[in-house]
């Protein structure tokens, strides 16, 4: 069932480090790292995926086989340089405001169905819900329709998405899976994958 929930993939980096974009990189079963984030998101029952890319990655994304069921929605980023917040901006831009909205790297492969559906349960407990792995922050994390709505209404670029949210209230879920701290920059990181 697919209800007030949604996910943006960010994928804006210019991944000069791997000398290809991160979203394309493989999994041992040959799927993409977008194929199988976008598999366990609809899966979850998210009714839109937001995949935030810049114009030159973007390039990159007819070559890899997405399920045709799923609704996603590509936007670009124009300028990567303002960062991650810039690019939460941009996805959010084409949701409403009335959407619990899961933040995603296309650097960490993976959304475990089980902490989704952790940090969706504890959604009206705090502005936006976050998982912890032995005291050390993950992804996604999980923000509320009070979080989009600024974000959405605030016309400053320049700023960093963790201060930001510091003005927020946050839950912490704790979990015992350490893919959560997954981050995927470096031909060295992705051969210990």
């Amino acid at each position: 069932m697919q209800v007030d929930r949604s996910v943006i993939i960010l994928a804006a980096g210019h991944s000069s480090r791997m000398g290809k974009p991160k979203f394309s990189l493989e999994l041992s079963d040959g799927r993409t790292f977008l194929e199988h984030i976008v598999d366990q998101y609809f899966s979850f029952g998210c009714k839109s995926i937001i995949l935030v890319l810049n114009e030159e990655v973007s390039k990159h994304l007819e070559t890899i086989n997405i399920n045709k069921q799923t609704n996603i929605q590509c936007v670009i980023n124009s300028h990567p340089e303002f960062e991650r917040y810039y690019s939460i901006k941009v996805g959010l831009s084409v949701l409403g405001n009335d959407n619990y909205v899961f933040i995603h790297n296309a650097d960490n492969p993976y959304a475990n169905q089980n902490i989704l559906k952790e940090l969706y349960n504890h959604r009206s407990e705090a502005d936006y819900i976050k998982p912890i792995y032995k005291g050390r922050g993950g992804h996604p994390i999980l923000i509320s329709p009070l979080v989009v709505k600024d974000i959405n209404s605030i016309e400053n670029y320049n700023i960093r998405f963790n201060d930001f949210l510091k003005k927020y209230t946050a839950k912490e879920i704790s979990t015992d899976d350490n893919k959560i701290l997954v981050n995927i920059n470096t031909i060295f990181d992705y051969s210990k994958l």
